[in-house]
């Protein structure tokens, strides 16, 4: 996913963006979603979350 849709996400969320990389602001998303902050924490091939959004991007 593009950084600018994820952006667009994060204030829906009412997460501030600027000057926020992308795995952070993804992290922050999963946190305000109240999910795991699991973004490229290495779980990918095991976490079992095969409709997460980030998954594509994950690592």
């Amino acid at each position: 996913m593009k950084l600018d849709e994820i952006r667009a996400i994060a204030q829906q969320h009412g997460i501030k963006t600027s000057k926020t990389k992308k795995a952070e602001l993804i992290r922050a998303i999963q946190n305000a979603e109240q999910n795991d902050q699991c973004f490229e924490a290495g779980k990918a091939g095991d976490c079992g979350q095969e409709a997460c959004l980030w998954r594509g991007d994950c690592s």
